[in-house]
Parts: structure tokens; C-alpha cells; sequence
């Protein structure tokens, strides 16, 4: 396959300037032509950095571009579905950040924006196009741990700045939204299957009102999963994966090193044993996946399916905060 999806991207968020669009560049599926923001002059600063060809005063010019086939869209939490149909209903094929939406009924909105439109949507889990976690997936099928029965994880930094996009509540700020998601995901992952109920305390910040503590029990058919996560502690992340013959553990999971290689550990009784991974960067893959998803007319990493399975889980635990009570996820 020679051709490349043209890509344009919504805003100059650093997570895209820093870490997604330089890693989509190298992609052998991707061509960066275009980037806008509501200030011209930053979309002028970050295309001259990034050497993208073209910027934008507006989002709507770029939408208008008939040469950008594809969008990504790193808005705030909150501008996720508005301008992802917005993109939508100009032709663009749309790769959007997690959590897709804020609710699981605004994501379940996406479901007739795409079938209405004929265009791809996906979300940006980008862990599910990186090699330890497919290997994973493959030792969970291959019963090298036996039966799966839990799943532990944990996520957290510390970011404690009140003008910070993460602790806006009323922009979709907080813990769950921005790093539990990704504990959800992975015990969907493991389990391939959807949780039946959860239970969850979450500790909000005082001045801010965002979730700054959250922890979570899930109750799958086939087992549980428990996870923490905060925006208010040390930088950590783990994940473990108990079956009844082994455990799996990834290392680094969520915010895998694009410079050096990752480990995953597997330990079925008679010790633990190191596998270890090329270096590569989740993000290059994940933008040649979408892409070539998009050529070849197949299903894209992360549905919108899925991100609305995961926003149902985030629901609950909300919900289970709030009454105290375990909640169904439905």
C-alpha cells in the first residue's frame, strides 16, 4: 500500500505537539498536512516546528480543506463529540482522544454521526496497537496464566494546578476521565468481556471539585478487577493480570517509553520470566492502525463501540460514588 491518509489536527494541545504528532509523522500510513487553532498564530508557531505544510486561524477552514481526509481531535474532554461531528459531517474521518465523550449517552450519539456520515471514528487508546499489550492479549487466549480471576491496576501523577485543563470539572477534568479510563479499558481488555456491576469511592478535591482519588471494584462473570487512580499522588502506573496457573505484569502500561524498550513479566510457578520489547512508539502505530484501517475500509483499533462500553463503566463508578451502593453497568 503506497497511498497515505491525510491528516489535519484540531488545537495545538501539547499532548498532540509533543508526543502524537511528532510520533504520527514517522508513520508509513500518515501525512501531517495541516493544523489549525483559534489562534493563527500559534498554528503558524507549531506547523513551522513541526513542518506541517498548512495552518489554520479556525477549525472550520481546516474542516473546509478538501485535501485533509482524516482529523485529530485533542480538544478538552468536553469538545470531544461536538467538534468530532463537526468533522464528521464535513467527510473527515476522525481519531479522538479518550475519553471519547463525557457521558455514555453523548458517545452513543456517534453512532448515528457515523452511519449517517460513512466516516471512521475511533478513540485513542493508543496502549491497544503496542506490542506488550497484543502479547498480553495473546497469553491471556493461550491460557499460559490459566483462567483469568483478577486484575489489579494503578495510574497516578500530581497535578495540582487549578488552571490546568485536567482539573476543570465543568470541562471533563479528573482522574477518571483521564487516567482511570485507561484501568477500565485494560480490564475489558483482559476479560474481553463487559463488567456486570462496580462499587467506587471517590474523593474529590476541595477547591476544584475533580476527582482526585478514585478506586474501583469491578465484578466481570469471569472475575474482578480493582483499580486506583489519582491526579494527587506520586507518578506511578502498573498492571497485573492473576490467573490460576500464573500472573502477567506490565511494566510500564499506559505510558510506554518511545526510547527504550518495555518488559513485560510472566510467572507461571516456576519463577518470573522477562519478555522484552523493540523500541517503538505507541503513537506511530497507532496512527498507521486508524490509517490503514481507513485504506482498507476495516474496522478502526477502538470503536465507537467500545468507547461507549467504557464510558458505561465510567458512569457506574460515578453513579456507585454517589449512593454508595454497587451499580450495574448498563
Amino acid at each position: 500500500m503506497e497511498k497515505k491518509l491525510r491528516w489535519g489536527v484540531l488545537s495545538t494541545a501539547a499532548i498532540g505537539l509533543k508526543k502524537v504528532l511528532p510520533a504520527m509523522q514517522l508513520g508509513e500510513y500518515v501525512s501531517v498536512d495541516a493544523i489549525a487553532s483559534r489562534n493563527l498564530m500559534k498554528a503558524e508557531e507549531a506547523a513551522a516546528v513541526l513542518g506541517i505544510p498548512r495552518a489554520y486561524g479556525s477549525y472550520e477552514e481546516l474542516l473546509a480543506d478538501p485535501d485533509i481526509d482524516a482529523v485529530y481531535n485533542p480538544l478538552p474532554n468536553d469538545l470531544h463529540v461536538p467538534w468530532t461531528i463537526k468533522a464528521a459531517e464535513a467527510g473527515k474521518h476522525v481519531l479522538c482522544e479518550k475519553p471519547l465523550a463525557l457521558t455514555a449517552a453523548e458517545a452513543e450519539s456517534l453512532l448515528e454521526v457515523r452511519a449517517r456520515t460513512g466516516v471512521q471514528i475511533g478513540e485513542a487508546f493508543m496502549v491497544d496497537c503496542h506490542p506488550q499489550w497484543l502479547r498480553t492479549q495473546a497469553l491471556l487466549r493461550e491460557g499460559d496464566i490459566g483462567d483469568l480471576r483478577a486484575v489489579y491496576g494503578h495510574f497516578s501523577y500530581t497535578n495540582v494546578n487549578p488552571d490546568n485543563i485536567r482539573n476543570k470539572i465543568e470541562q471533563g477534568g479528573g482522574g477518571l476521565m483521564d487516567i482511570g479510563c485507561y484501568l477500565i479499558h485494560a480490564a475489558r481488555y483482559a476479560f474481553a468481556a463487559e463488567p456486570l456491576r462496580v462499587v467506587a469511592l471517590v474523593e474529590r478535591d476541595p477547591t476544584m471539585k475533580t476527582d482526585r482519588l478514585t478506586s474501583a471494584l469491578m465484578e466481570f462473570s469471569g472475575g474482578q478487577a480493582i483499580f486506583t487512580c489519582s491526579t494527587q499522588l506520586v507518578p506511578y502506573q502498573r498492571v497485573q493480570f492473576l490467573g490460576t496457573k500464573g500472573r502477567i505484569e506490565i511494566e510500564i502500561p499506559f505510558n510506554a517509553p518511545p526510547d527504550r524498550p518495555t518488559r513485560l513479566i510472566v510467572d507461571t510457578g516456576a519463577g518470573p520470566i522477562e519478555e522484552t520489547f523493540r523500541i517503538c512508539d505507541q503513537y506511530t502505530l497507532q496512527g498507521d492502525a486508524f490509517s490503514k484501517a481507513v485504506l482498507e475500509n476495516t474496522e478502526v483499533p477502538v470503536t465507537v463501540e467500545n468507547a461507549i462500553a467504557n464510558m458505561k463503566v465510567i458512569d457506574a463508578i460515578f453513579r456507585s460514588a454517589e449512593t454508595s451502593q454497587w451499580e450495574k453497568v448498563s
